[in-house]
């Protein structure tokens, strides 16, 4: 099989179900800005600092073509059956969350990224996925996307920075508190 088809040579592609749209088109870039999330989860699961995370933010890839898919598809014409996006998805990451968060001091100033690679890349994928977010809430505007997406967007990018911070812990680095010049 070719990986190139020729089809989008004239700058439109497929939606599953089959409608043509441009590349342009506010739905390629919803699930095109997740695609780029997806690839800074695998940077960051990639972190020797995660190894024990791993599965999680692997599943975490798997729940990002999993919305993408749903991205993907044409509300109104799709009949192909795409993987479901559940409730339990969004209590995982709350789970993980929590469970951080409880090592962690009480944060009591903004952070400014950094500190570590391997942090700044955490914050790098926070920060696509709040991009990710916005494009999602702006499509739901004028077309259907699935409310847990949303959702999941949102929950996922808590779950970044409360890991972005747990990393700075496991890594003995400081966070960098950002003191407004007044």
């Amino acid at each position: 099989m070719k990986i190139y088809t020729k089809t989008g040579d004239t700058g439109k592609t497929s939606l599953i179900g089959g409608t043509r749209v441009f590349k342009s088109h506010d739905r390629i870039d919803v699930y095109g800005t997740v695609d780029e999330l997806n690839s800074y989860i695998g940077l960051v699961r990639d972190q020797p600092v995660n190894i024990s995370r791993a599965d999680l933010l692997k599943e975490i890839q798997d729940r990002l073509f999993t919305i993408g898919a749903s991205l993907a598809s044409d509300p109104e014409k799709s009949t192909k059956k795409i993987p479901d996006l559940l409730e339990s998805d969004v209590s995982l990451l709350e789970k993980a969350i929590d469970e951080m968060t409880e090592t962690l001091p009480e944060l009591h100033f903004f952070v400014l990224p950094g500190g570590h690679q391997s942090v700044s890349f955490c914050h790098v994928a926070r920060t696509v996925c709040r991009r990710a977010e916005r494009l999602a809430i702006a499509l739901s505007q004028e077309s259907f996307v699935e409310p847990l997406v949303i959702v999941y967007l949102n929950r996922l990018s808590d779950y970044l920075f409360v890991l972005s911070r747990k990393m700075t812990q496991e890594l003995g680095t400081e966070e960098i508190a950002w003191k407004p010049r007044i």
